[in-house]
């Protein structure tokens, strides 16, 4: 016979690999049941796209076949509940992940759009909000030019309703504008229809809001930073020394006093180049590793490389991102995107560590 006592016993010897706590403390075992010879119990994982899920549930049978008995029946029901760290101005999102370049021309609204597609298909509630006013790609992206998205009450409030597609919700300005006509707004204009986007929208619940942030370092990013609390943000480059010099740009923004967001990591786009009749050649047009330098330089994680492939720029101009394609390059975007959330739950544990400290 053995006690439920005695499984959290056995699975308090099971650390959370990131979090550097073990599972029980962190109150991520829950459901025990025992009956007869057989054991069931929940892992509540900081996201459904954990990376290290099978190591966790790994680990916690053979905590239970060391500490307790091998002959016991074991089932893990590996779940998942986001973690967030704050209110963050958007009623019933949890976390803000502004993705960002110092320059344009970096793939970085591809990067952003197949970022938030991945964690969708990871089983994560996820909105995109395309804040890049001047040049907005989502309509293009997910073939939505031409839709206009609708209006509801909701606690009496006008509210708009975002455009759902591919499983996730979406907003652009370029919903509501002429899609041939320029957009000659000066800065406060331009401040007052990003923060509608987020403030008059009804996002419904969300794990995760990715903010596809314009190229360089201006009013938009100086609004969203100062009127929501971001999460995190994720730095996008070429290898090229071009690209990099303005990646450290935005990445001091970030770090500015006024600013202050965390830096989740850097992903490298176009990182190389293989022709498809030679699969197991890369060659690196615009240079070698700059984004992993700049992430060892910075402080931060390294994310992952997407290789210059036509497919990708292909899908998204018919409106269907290649993470929605299947094979290898989903699969790079999917990795990509588990290592984006194991960082906002690192993020989200250091900031709730903090606030319980100040207390």
């Amino acid at each position: 016979m053995f006690t439920k006592e005695r499984v959290l016993q056995a699975l308090g010897n099971v650390e959370e690999p990131d979090l550097k706590k073990d599972l029980v403390t962190l109150n991520m075992i829950q459901d025990i049941h025992i009956e007869g010879d057989s054991l069931s119990f929940s892992v509540i994982l900081t996201t459904p796209a954990c990376p290290l899920k099978a190591m966790i549930e790994n680990a916690c049978r053979n905590a239970i076949a060391h500490f307790i008995s091998k002959d016991i029946k074991v089932d893990i029901n590996m779940t998942s509940r986001v973690t967030t760290q704050k209110n963050t101005g958007v009623p019933g999102v949890k976390n803000i992940i502004a993705v960002a370049s110092g320059k344009g021309g970096v793939g970085k609204s591809t990067v952003a759009a197949n970022l938030a597609l991945a964690l969708a298909k990871s089983g994560a509630q996820v909105g995109l909000i395309d804040a890049d006013i001047y040049g907005p790609s989502v309509p293009i992206m997910f073939g939505l030019e031409g839709a206009r998205p609708q209006a509801g009450k909701v606690d009496g409030k006008t509210r708009i309703e975002p455009i759902e597609k591919y499983g996730i919700k979406l907003l652009s300005i370029g919903f509501f504008t002429d899609p041939n006509q320029p957009v000659p707004w000066r800065g406060p204009m331009v401040s007052t229809a990003v923060k509608q986007l987020f403030n008059d929208a009804d996002w419904g619940e969300l794990d995760y809001l990715i903010v596809d942030l314009p190229p360089g370092t201006g009013d938009i990013h100086i609004t969203v930073t100062q009127s929501f609390p971001v999460t995190g943000a994720v730095i996008v480059t070429t290898p090229q020394n071009v690209a990099l010099a303005d990646a450290r740009k935005g990445v001091g923004m970030f770090m500015m006093d006024a600013i202050n967001v965390p830096i989740l990591g850097v992903i490298e786009n176009m990182a190389y180049f293989t022709p498809a009749e030679l699969p197991e050649n890369k060659y690196y047009i615009f240079g070698q590793d700059g984004g992993k330098k700049l992430a060892a330089q910075i402080g931060s994680p390294f994310l992952g490389e997407i290789p210059l492939v036509k497919s990708i720029s292909e899908s998204g101009d018919a409106g269907e991102p290649v993470v929605l394609q299947g094979g290898v390059m989903a699969d790079a975007f999917s990795n990509i995107a588990e290592r984006v959330a194991q960082q906002v739950a690192i993020a989200n544990a250091k900031a709730n560590a903090k606030v319980v400290a100040a207390i």
